[in-house]
């Protein structure tokens, strides 16, 4: 590591570990700023939409099934009224907040954090009966420490085939569990080195679309409760599990830790608040898909292209996602199902160049399967854009040439929902209630909408926990 990145870890020095747990044991509600919990409400309203609409699809009912079989317990899950044990159901609702590739990103850490933070601090809340409240401070203290370990590794844990999604958040999910089950800073710094040998996540999924993706950010719950409980009973963790010889960064990032700067890791501390940077989706698909696709749709909807007038397509996009969303050329050029082109920018650029869009709808089999979509798709090559804001936007541009000899160009430097241009509230509101409408009345979704919002007004967690999952 470089010098920047060079924590002391003699004997008697505090390790990243442990100041985490300093931070997470005495993090009070009354001490986070009313505009950083009004953003995670609005981010767990978000979460929840997207669960609300995973349940109308195929891959839910499947792994719904699949975790009844280990039986029934007192955990609630999103939109079914399903009751499962309090591990089971995180990773269920874990899944169905990730199943569309909906859910919020940090841009920096390169992580989708909510998406596990939020099942475990209900799961968790809820199994001990406490208030909303407590479960918006343990979520929000999962955020600001998932959001950093993420961000250390600079986009790196991507480049050597691990999603950060699952591998990070089980260190949140450990000190979230542990807060709220009243561990104490040692025990929680014990709770992340015993995460260390639980987290994981591939992504060999981006090879065919396979499903395995979806279940990550809830197997970080089941990791980060299972470790807590551990600690909580006198089990112990490795000391330095971040900055070791064999920890996080060192064991999954290889030569990249050079780029490290292990000290991202706890800069800011209750004073910079990470959940407020957080990116909410407007497009469902990968990130790094999203300033190409709209990119695409600007440039058709400003000259009027039709695809007969395509002769080639060139997509700008940062190096470092390359291997995310743009290899296998072939794979992605013709998506095998739905997952798959969620990952695909040639599949995002002919969306929007063809019909304007790249929402759920076009992630149905009849335009996956679309003959002029995919003509289009076969067209569009990538080149790495030199002039990238990688990580801290996810710049794309999109550059047309025509068969009458024109050239077109529209870029998005700065990606929609970004922290320097986000969503807003009411846009926020408005994809939740576009989405659980997918399986809700409307008088349902206004319950949900004002029981998430009302997190710190006296809701209860198992309140929350009952509405969400139909049953309250």
């Amino acid at each position: 590591m470089n010098e920047q990145s060079t924590i002391d870890v003699a004997a008697g020095a505090e390790t990243i570990a442990q100041k985490l747990s300093g931070f997470v044991e005495g993090l009070q509600g009354a001490t986070i700023p009313g505009a950083a919990r009004e953003r995670a409400r609005h981010l767990i309203l978000d979460a929840v939409g997207i669960a609300l609409a995973s349940t109308q699809y195929d891959f839910a009912h499947r792994t719904l099934s699949a975790l009844r079989e280990f039986g029934e317990g007192p955990g609630e899950v999103i939109g079914y009224g399903a009751r499962l044990p309090l591990r089971d159901a995180v990773m269920m609702n874990g899944f169905l907040v990730h199943g569309l590739d909906y859910d919020d990103t940090h841009t920096r850490g390169v992580i989708h954090a909510t998406a596990s933070c939020f099942p475990t601090a209900m799961g968790m809340a809820a199994a001990e009966n406490l208030s909303g409240r407590d479960l918006l401070t343990s979520y929000i203290a999962g955020m600001e420490v998932a959001t950093r370990l993420g961000s250390v590794a600079k986009g790196g844990f991507h480049q050597t085939g691990f999603h950060p999604t699952g591998l990070v958040g089980a260190f949140a999910c450990a000190l979230i569990a542990g807060k709220l089950r009243g561990l104490t800073a040692k025990q929680l710094s014990h709770a992340q080195g015993i995460a260390l040998s639980m987290g994981s996540g591939s992504l060999e999924f981006l090879q065919d679309g396979a499903w395995t993706k979806r279940i990550h950010p809830g197997w970080a719950g089941v990791c980060g409760i299972t470790a807590a409980t551990l600690a909580r009973n006198g089990f112990q963790g490795p000391r330095e599990t971040y900055e070791g010889r064999f920890g996080l960064y060192a064991s999954h990032l290889g030569p990249l830790l050079e780029a490290c700067d292990l000290s991202i890791a706890t800069e800011g501390l209750g004073e910079i608040w990470e959940v407020t940077q957080v990116a909410v989706k407007p497009l469902p698909a990968c990130h790094f898909t999203h300033a190409c696709a709209d990119s695409a749709i600007a440039l058709r909807n400003e000259h009027g292209l039709r695809p007969e007038m395509i002769e080639h397509v060139r997509a700008l996009i940062p190096g470092e996602v390359v291997k995310t969303v743009c290899e296998p050329v072939r794979n992605k050029q013709r998506p095998q199902n739905s997952y798959d082109a969620q990952f695909s920018i040639p599949f995002a650029v002919a969306s929007g160049l063809v019909h304007g869009r790249f929402g759920l709808s076009e992630l149905e089999p009849e335009i996956l399967n679309d003959p002029e979509t995919l003509s289009i798709a076969r067209k569009v090559d990538y080149e790495v854009d030199p002039n990238s804001a990688f990580p801290k936007y996810y710049s794309g541009e999109v550059i047309v040439k025509l068969k009458d000899g024109r050239e077109l160009r529209h870029r998005e430097h700065m990606n929609r929902g970004a922290s320097d241009r986000p969503l807003s509230s009411a846009e926020i509101i408005a994809k939740f209630r576009e989405n659980a409408a997918m399986a809700l009345s409307a008088s349902a979704v206004d319950r949900i909408e004002a029981a998430v919002l009302g997190l710190d007004d006296g809701m209860s967690a198992r309140s929350l926990s009952a509405i969400l999952a139909g049953r309250g």
